[in-house]
């Protein structure tokens, strides 16, 4: 019974470590160039402290996210597009819950908050 009550209290106290479950589709909507919201997916994985995936571009293209990071429930991720040979850089930090992530999309020196959904 100790034994019982001891690996319990081991995984309550180790589960904060592993952080909330990013693995999956999110999705969340942005005011589109016309005002009318435009739906934007990503898809992430977990491993370890490194985070992958990818999202949508504005022509529905897959692209992958770089630089991914994992520390608790805090994510970081980059979008790099490619404007005819010109890098543009989004630079995303956010913070993992159960059913949302709260990120802030940098571009530029311009910030930008979203709640991303998980999808179902």
């Amino acid at each position: 019974m100790k034994r019982l009550v001891l690996v319990v209290a081991l995984f309550l106290v180790a589960g904060p470590a592993f952080g909330a479950d990013v693995d999956g589709k999110w999705t969340t909507e942005i005011p589109g160039m016309d005002g009318t919201p435009m739906t934007i997916a990503y898809t992430f994985k977990a491993e370890g402290a490194t985070l992958t995936g990818s999202t949508t571009g504005p022509d529905g293209k897959e692209i992958p996210l770089k630089e991914g990071k994992i520390d608790g429930n805090n994510i970081s991720f980059v979008v790099a597009l490619d404007f005819g040979g010109q890098e543009m850089r989004m630079e995303y930090k956010g913070v993992v819950s159960a059913q949302e992530i709260k990120l802030t999309m940098d571009m530029m020196g311009q910030p930008m908050e979203m709640v991303l959904k998980k999808a179902r």
